[in-house]
């Protein structure tokens, strides 16, 4: 009845029961034929951001307890030595969260940026990726094998023997290899290609780190990897399937592929942070330190361009893009010739920058003399 009156005193444009009705335009329906899509939305963003909560019990999450645990103890490790190193014992637990949490990295407003863009990009931007790997991966998998999707491929699965294991160890190392080689040729092209980098660009705006400082990238940056190792993923499983009659499986620990879980455990969110972990000798050459990619984050005029690798750092030693310094003196982190306070100052600004800076050279290219300005972090 309320809805009735309503619509009596509203005559050009009643609500009744969800449905709008405009008298003059003849339009109705709009609202319940909107609804079931708009409640859909909703009720996806509603479950990401559950599933965003449980990353830290998630063990295909980069923060996982067990993964932070693990980064915790490396770090430990490099407060003792560093301890020793000055003449001082390690003293309490008291100085050990102070070497961990660092005032200069918290009171600094990127690092809290950071923290603030996780819960807003995981929840709002992560969607979209999800959806494009999906059907990348599959619709890549179906076009090389010409069969069944990807979810049948995967229920054959044959009875596990000692060749299968060897097989399927083979097929996780040359898959990850491979993906990791796309990544690293699609990182490559982000510093390179001048669009690209202005995406690329908002992940190396952190001016300090800390591991959610790993989530801050742009939802196109996302669909570029999406898109490119999704395809790389997806053919590599289509041919595994088309020559061994079914779709190997990787060995894996906790539901994570074997590679995959060591890369984690091994330090991995000391990547993004102060911590300057770098494993002895050449050992960083073959699998990836902390150390590796904080000289690729640092703005330092020799570490610009330098450790596109993310598993493993053989790529950047093959095509003469690795360096790695003994020590840390010269790291720092941000964007090459940044004065001032940094423009990538909120969430909404992270996402919108980039194509306010595209939309920009888009309008003075007509002008410019030179149309193949770099587009490294030195432009």
């Amino acid at each position: 009845m309320r809805n009735h009156n309503f619509a009596e005193k509203w005559p050009q444009l009643g609500v009744i029961r969800g449905t709008v009705y405009n008298q003059e335009t003849g339009l109705t329906g709009m609202i319940d034929a909107l609804f079931p899509y708009v409640a859909a939305t909703f009720a996806a963003f509603y479950a990401q951001f559950w599933r965003v909560l449980a990353y830290p019990v998630t063990s295909g999450q980069r923060v996982f307890w067990l993964y932070l645990l693990s980064s915790m103890v490396f770090a430990y490790w490099v407060y003792v030595r560093r301890s020793k190193a000055s003449g001082n014992s390690p003293r309490s637990l008291r100085s050990f969260a102070t070497f961990l949490f660092p005032k200069e990295v918290w009171s600094h407003s990127s690092a809290w940026l950071d923290v603030r863009y996780f819960f807003f990009h995981q929840v709002l931007g992560k969607l979209l990726y999800v959806i494009v790997i999906a059907i990348i991966l599959n619709g890549t998998f179906q076009w090389v094998t010409g069969g069944p999707n990807l979810v049948k491929a995967t229920q054959t699965v044959p009875s596990p023997t000692w060749v299968s294991f060897v097989v399927s160890f083979g097929y996780m190392i040359v898959v990850i290899a491979i993906v990791d080689f796309v990544a690293y040729i699609l990182h490559y092209l982000q510093h390179k290609v001048p669009i690209l980098w202005e995406f690329h660009k908002v992940h190396h705006s952190a001016e300090v780190m800390h591991p959610l400082s790993n989530y801050r990238e742009h939802p196109i940056d996302n669909i570029a990897y999406a898109v490119g190792t999704g395809a790389a993923f997806g053919a590599m499983m289509g041919l595994a399937n088309n020559y061994f009659g079914y779709l190997p499986s990787m060995p894996e620990i906790l539901g994570v592929p074997l590679i995959l879980f060591l890369f984690n455990i091994a330090g991995y969110n000391l990547r993004h942070s102060h911590v300057w972990l770098r494993w002895p000798g050449r050992l960083s050459m073959i699998f990836p330190s902390p150390a590796h990619h904080h000289v690729h984050h640092s703005r330092h005029p020799d570490h610009l361009d330098k450790n596109f690798a993310f598993v493993f750092p053989m790529w950047d030693v093959l095509f003469r893009t690795y360096h790695m310094p003994e020590s840390d003196k010269d790291v720092e982190f941000g964007l090459y010739g940044q004065q001032g306070e940094s423009e990538y100052s909120s969430c909404w600004r992270l996402y919108y920058i980039p194509f306010r800076n595209i939309a920009a050279k888009q309008r003075a290219a007509p002008k410019s003399k030179d149309d193949n300005a770099p587009s490294n972090p030195k432009a």
